[in-house]
């Protein structure tokens, strides 16, 4: 096959031109910004993407069109790799550079790509491509399958999916069916008859309860658990709100419960302690909460999702006498209560890693089961190759560990799935007979407090140990320490933002009045030794202002 690279330039001159200087770069959520500015960069990682499925061999390698939990008008794009991983990180400065680069050079850039890497531009290259409801989604995918078609690869459009859908689809595809059928319908087939078969004709059990309302955050969550709805007879029962009606992730979504502590807009009259999950708004993040008699609202984020899956899947693994490596994977933000109570309660190896979600699937990996949640409800479970021939194996004449084999379809290991999440919650809920009372009483979370200290250079600020450990400036980490050892069962650090020029500090203590001191002290400790503008608390969503 012959392949013009003139190609690859003609249509960014005609139909993508580049229309920003303004740097973008390509981290652990891929690219994301103003929709009106990434015409080009869709086009290019259409490019990108079936250079990448040429070098490993024809694979499957997919884009998704999405922003996220970002507001409306933005949008955004990540590559998935054939395992269904995110993008090689190797290739995030690829793709950085390939987004950047003028009009003028993409050609020769393109080339040097290819060169570089030894790539055959005459095999088989092969691309999935998925986006989110935004109303500029249509548009960008277009751009996407484009620079698909500029190079000559083939590329199969799935139109309006959850993140988690498309990633399922990209290892379905590349295990020849084995993961499932790599279709809309084959998603919701395996999942919910894993589902299905997990909760039998026991709908209720002890203090669970079959009702829940699920907030969609007005993205593709919402429209594709009305779809698991009418295949699911019944057997979990869902009333969807943000369904579609208002703007993405605006006063909703598990971003805005989780940050802002409190319900979604939307929200119907429910009697206390009714279960709730909201998602994002590509459905890859999910966060439980609930009103009490008070009518005060209680979260059960990530790390309540993480120590529930945790503590059932080691009973689990217990009751089939198998001989498996189980490891819970945090990060610096994960809740001090929960750390606490994985180690000496459930007594599950703990590992932190840095933030991103790319970094707790890595580590993950580690384990037979490797447990990873970030505490804003993005999460899954990994099963090693070896868990899952010994689970099989055992399954011949163990009934609990044909359960466990059920639980591993429900599943979906590629990357957090807020609905195969939630699935897996209330299958262990109803499992265990709880209520949102029952799984909150399992530990008590400490008050914390996150505060973004605005910067002229967020740079200035380095760490180490999984961010938990300030490098630079020299003597800001020592000044922390000495600030937190007055507070009990004080913790803190601070971390430049990944994406905006601020610094971010996080806190928690043992009462919440401490809490805001030990964050307020850290704050100014920034302002001083970092070349700070002001500390602005973003969490509970009131400001401070400091003067020095």
């Amino acid at each position: 096959m012959s392949i013009n690279l003139r190609t690859v330039y003609a249509f960014a001159r005609e139909m993508y031109p580049k229309k920003s200087t303004a740097p973008i770069q390509y981290g652990t959520a891929g690219f994301r910004g103003k929709a009106e500015f990434l015409d080009s960069v869709m086009y290019r990682m259409g490019v990108l993407a079936t250079l990448r499925s040429r070098i490993r061999g024809g694979a499957v390698i997919g884009v998704m069109v999405t922003a996220s939990h970002n507001p409306e008008p933005d949008n955004g794009v990540k590559l998935i790799d054939p395992k269904g991983e995110m993008l090689e990180a190797s290739w995030e400065s690829i793709a950085t550079d390939l987004a950047n680069v003028e009009d003028s050079e993409l050609e020769a850039h393109v080339a040097k790509i290819i060169s570089d890497n030894k790539i055959d531009v005459g095999s088989s290259s092969n691309v999935f491509v998925g986006m989110d409801n935004r109303y500029h989604s249509p548009r960008l995918l277009k751009a996407v399958a484009d620079g698909v078609i500029a190079l000559k690869g083939n590329v199969r459009e799935f139109g309006i999916v959850t993140t988690p859908m498309l990633h399922f689809f990209v290892v379905a595809a590349n295990t020849r069916g084995a993961y499932g059928q790599p279709t809309e319908e084959g998603y919701y087939r395996k999942l919910i008859t894993a589902f299905e078969i997990l909760r039998g004709d026991n709908l209720e059990n002890g203090n669970y309860r079959n009702k829940l309302v699920f907030d969609g955050a007005n993205g593709v969550g919402a429209r594709k658990m009305l779809q698991f709805i009418k295949r699911m007879h019944d057997s979990l029962q869902v009333d969807v709100i943000n369904k579609g009606d208002g703007k993405i992730n605006e006063n909703c979504g598990a971003d805005y419960v989780k940050v802002k502590q409190g319900v979604p807009i939307g929200m119907p009259i429910v009697e206390p302690y009714t279960r709730c999950v909201s998602v994002d708004g590509d459905a890859d993040r999910v966060v439980y909460f609930f009103t009490d008699d008070k009518n005060q609202f209680r979260l059960l984020d990530g790390d309540r999702i993480a120590t529930l899956v945790a503590d059932y899947l080691m009973d689990m693994v217990k009751r089939c006498g198998l001989d498996l490596s189980m490891g819970l994977v945090q990060t610096a933000y994960a809740n001090g209560g929960s750390t606490d109570y994985i180690s000496n309660t459930l007594q599950v190896p703990v590992a932190c890693v840095p933030t991103g979600v790319k970094h707790l699937h890595h580590k993950a990996l580690q384990y037979d089961i490797g447990v990873y949640f970030e505490a804003n409800g993005h999460g899954t479970v990994i099963f090693s190759e070896n868990a899952k021939s010994l689970i099989k194996a055992a399954s011949e004449t163990s009934v609990d560990a044909k359960t466990l084999l059920h639980v591993i379809d429900l599943i979906n290991e590629t990357v957090g799935d807020a609905i195969s999440d939630m699935l897996l919650v209330e299958t262990i809920l109803n499992h265990k007979g709880w209520d949102v009372k029952d799984w909150l009483a399992t530990y008590d979370d400490l008050p914390n407090l996150q505060l973004k200290i605005k910067v002229q250079d967020r740079n200035v600020i380095t760490t180490t140990d999984a961010e938990r450990v300030c490098v630079t400036p020299v003597g800001l980490q020592e000044a922390i320490d000495k600030v937190v050892s007055n507070y009990k069962r004080g913790r803190a650090f601070v971390r430049p933002s990944g994406t905006e020029d601020v610094v971010r500090v996080y806190a928690e203590a043992a009462t919440k009045d401490e809490t805001e001191s030990l964050a307020y002290e850290v704050g100014i400790l920034v302002q001083q030794l970092a070349g700070g503008v002001g500390p602005e608390l973003i969490h509970p969503g009131k400001t401070i202002s400091a003067h020095i």
